[in-house]
C-alpha cells in the first residue's frame, strides 16, 4: 500500500491523541537557548475562539510533540522547525494552530501555504482546520488541489491555501493567482512520504525558493531518516528539530504460539476454539490472500460473528471506514491481508491471529511481515499475544521464524480446551 495511503488512513482513525510513552528530543543549532514546553493549551498565546476549537476537537491536554513544537512554532520571532512522530501524536493539530494563530482575518489574501502529497491529505488536513478553526468565522480555507480549477486573475481571499504541490505549482506561476511573497508560514507536511513520491519533492523545493526570506517554514514528517534530513536541509539548514524516537516493533512483549492442522477447515475449527477459549475483546486475523479472507470472513459470519474485512481492493475511505468501525468496537474481529499489516495502530487490539503464515513469492517465509502482522498485538507497550493456525507443511516455516527472530514459539493442541482455558487465564 502507498505510504501516502497509510498515512490518510491513520490521519482518519486517529480522532484522539495516541499516548505514547517514547522520548522526546529536540536537536537546535544554539544548545544553550532556553527551550519551553508546556502541559496545558492555555498557556499558548492562543485567541479564544482557537481554545473552544481545540477543546471542541477533544483535545483536553497537549501531546507530547506538541507540549514541545507549540511554543517554537508560535514563537515570536517565528522560527523554523523540524517535527518529527508517528501517526496520532498530534502533529496536524499543532501546524494547523499556528496556521490559524498566525493567519491575519482582515487580511484579504493568502498568508499561510500547506502542502500535502496527495488531494486526499489535502482535504483531511481541510477537515482539521474547520473543525479547530469553527469559531474563527473570518478566517477562510480554499485548496489547490485537482478539480478546483481556478481562472487567471482571480483574486484569492482564502487565508489559508492548503494543496498538493502540482496543483499549487499551477496556482503560482502559471495562473497566477497565488503570490508566494506575501506567505508568511509554509507547512511542509508528510515530507518522507513527498520524498518517495517521483516529482514532488522537486515541486516543494521549488515552491519554497519562491517564498520571502522571512517565511516561517514547518516541516513534519513521520520518519527522520537519512533522506528526509537531506531534503530537510535543503528547504531550510539548520532547522530546530523535534523528534519523538519512532516505535521499534519488537516481539519481546508478545506471546507466541503455533497450532498444526490438516485443512483449511481444521484450521477453521481450530480458530472457533481459540476464539471460543479466550475473552477476547477484539482480535485481527491475517491471512496471505484475498480469496481466503473472502472464505474466512464467510465462515464466521455465518457463524454469527461480526466480522470486517480488509483488502486492497477496498478504496482507500472504505478502508478507513471498516478500521474506524472496528477500532469503535462495531466488529470484533477484523480479517486482513497483508494490506493492514504494517503502518495501521488500534489499540485496543491484543490478539493477532495468523491464518498460515505469510511467505514470498518463493514459498521464503516473509519475516518482515510476520514481524508486522504480530506486532499490531504490541502496540504502545501493551502485551499482546499471537497464533498462528498453519498446516503440517508450514511447520518448517515456523521453526525458521524461531530461529531468525531467535524467539519462541509454543506449540499448542487445537483440541486440548484445557490447555486454551489455561493459556486464557
Amino acid at each position: 500500500v502507498p505510504l501516502a495511503e497509510l498515512s490518510l488512513m491513520n490521519k482518519l482513525i486517529h480522532i484522539s491523541l495516541v499516548e505514547s510513552q517514547q522520548h522526546v528530543e529536540i536537536l537546535q543549532r544554539d544548545p544553550s537557548s532556553p527551550l519551553f514546553s508546556i502541559k496545558t493549551f492555555e498557556e499558548l498565546p492562543l485567541k479564544k475562539e482557537l481554545l473552544r476549537g481545540v477543546y471542541m476537537m477533544g483535545f483536553n491536554r497537549p501531546s507530547k510533540i506538541q507540549e514541545q513544537a507549540l511554543p517554537l512554532m508560535l514563537a515570536y520571532p517565528p522560527q523554523n522547525l523540524i517535527a518529527q512522530s508517528q501517526s496520532g501524536t498530534g502533529k496536524t493539530a499543532a501546524f494547523v494552530l499556528a496556521m490559524l494563530s498566525r493567519a491575519s482575518a482582515s487580511e484579504k489574501y493568502p498568508q499561510c501555504l500547506c502542502l500535502a502529497p496527495t488531494y486526499e491529505l489535502a482535504l483531511q488536513i481541510g477537515q482539521v482546520v474547520r473543525a479547530i478553526g469553527k469559531f474563527c468565522t473570518d478566517i477562510k480555507v480554499n485548496y489547490a488541489v485537482r478539480g478546483n480549477r481556478v481562472l487567471k486573475g482571480t483574486v484569492l481571499e482564502e487565508q489559508i491555501i492548503i494543496g498538493t504541490p502540482g496543483t499549487t505549482l499551477d496556482w503560482c506561476f502559471k495562473q497566477r493567482v497565488l503570490d508566494l511573497t506575501k506567505i508568511s508560514l509554509f507547512v511542509l507536511d508528510e515530507a518522507d512520504i513527498m520524498i518517495d513520491t517521483q516529482g514532488l519533492s522537486c515541486q516543494s523545493i521549488r515552491i519554497h525558493r519562491a517564498l520571502p526570506k522571512s517565511c516561517q517554514v514547518l516541516l513534519f514528517s513521520a520518519t527522520y531518516k537519512e533522506p528526509v534530513r537531506a531534503f530537510a536541509e535543503r528547504i531550510i539548514p539548520d532547522p530546530m528539530v523535534i523528534k519523538l524516537r519512532e516505535e521499534e516493533l519488537t516481539l519481546s512483549n508478545i506471546r507466541q504460539y503455533f497450532m498444526v492442522c490438516q485443512s483449511s477447515d481444521e484450521q477453521y475449527r481450530a480458530l472457533c476454539n481459540l476464539y471460543g477459549s479466550f475473552t477476547i475483546g477484539q482480535v485481527m486475523i491475517f491471512c496471505q490472500t484475498r480469496r481466503l479472507a473472502d472464505w474466512l470472513s464467510g465462515k464466521m459470519s455465518w457463524d454469527g460473528h461480526q466480522v470486517a474485512i480488509l483488502t486492497a481492493e477496498l478504496t482507500v475511505v472504505q478502508r478507513a471506514s471498516v478500521i474506524q468501525r472496528f477500532r469503535e468496537g462495531k466488529e470484533k474481529v477484523l480479517i486482513a491481508t497483508n494490506v493492514c499489516a504494517r503502518g495501521i495502530d488500534v489499540q485496543q487490539v491484543t490478539t493477532v491471529v495468523n491464518f498460515g503464515l505469510p511467505v514470498d513469492q518463493d514459498g521464503e517465509p516473509d519475516f518482515e511481515t510476520y514481524l508486522h502482522r504480530i506486532g499490531r498485538a504490541g502496540r504502545f507497550g501493551h502485551r499482546g499475544i499471537a497464533f498462528s493456525v498453519v498446516q503440517r507443511e508450514a511447520v518448517e516455516l515456523v521453526h525458521r521464524i524461531e530461529e531468525y527472530f531467535q524467539t519462541t514459539i509454543k506449540q499448542l493442541d487445537p483440541y486440548d480446551m484445557d490447555e486454551l482455558e489455561k493459556l486464557a487465564a
